[in-house]
């Protein structure tokens, strides 16, 4: 029996696709870590934001990379230009808007629920914002979100701020997902916890990088199913 082959290095693909993923970002290793034990799976993978720019010829290296990642998975591909020339077996791309919920809705009804989301668009904080909130709800369960160049929050070009807890921006909507794990410990009579509370199921941080997983997020407090009072809790 010959010796099992080591999966593909992302690292490796991301240098021989020339993507961004690895040199200019070292975005390459952190989804090796969260996609190598599905990658064999039959997935379906969205990545926002193709390259290129204008030319619709160009573009496309990234999602060349994940088809040779994942050689079971479905690569769709999301970009405001026409990006047609970049298509080939299992990728294809849809024009449009990420902040157009519409828009996303009608790409999602085509390809069928989620399995991993990619955000490398715009990077407006507006765009990040709408984006997840359209389409982490059609993740499947155990789907994975990933948001690239989140440094963009405290950028104000990019409609970021340079205060850190300013309420608008795509940092903050993912600290706000953060204390939401933890909404059954919230000490707030008649709280009703939102979609997000009870289905992001954990987050992951790294620099300029954000990994969201869905799935159940719904047992309750040790201490608060115990019926011990709140004003213990809260102390004097």
């Amino acid at each position: 029996m010959g010796l099992e082959r080591p999966p593909p290095d992302l690292v490796r693909l991301a240098t021989l696709h020339r993507t961004d993923k690895w040199g200019r970002h070292w975005y390459a290793r952190h989804y090796q870590t969260h996609f190598e034990p599905r990658r064999l799976e039959p997935l379906t993978l969205l990545e926002i934001g193709v390259g290129g720019y204008e030319d619709p010829a160009k573009g496309g290296e990234s999602l060349r990379m994940w088809k040779a990642y994942f050689p079971n998975a479905r690569i769709f591909g999301l970009d405001v230009f026409d990006k047609s020339g970049v298509e080939e077996d299992r990728i294809r791309v849809f024009q449009g808007s990420q902040e157009d919920r519409g828009f996303l809705e009608r790409v999602v009804d085509a390809t069928g629920p989620l399995d991993i989301v990619i955000d490398d668009g715009s990077h407006q904080n507006a765009h990040v914002i709408a984006s997840f909130e359209a389409l982490f709800p059609r993740l499947r369960e155990g789907g994975i979100y990933a948001v690239e160049d989140t440094q963009t929050a405290y950028w104000p070009r990019y409609g970021g701020s340079l205060d850190v807890d300013a309420p608008h921006t795509s940092m903050r909507l993912f600290k706000r997902l953060a204390d939401g794990l933890n909404h059954a410990e919230l000490i707030r009579p008649g709280y009703t916890p939102s979609f997000f509370d009870l289905n992001v199921a954990s987050l992951h941080f790294y620099h300029n990088m954000v990994f969201a997983y869905r799935g159940r997020n719904d047992a309750e407090s040790n201490m608060l199913r115990a019926n011990v009072p709140p004003a213990w809790l809260v102390g004097p």
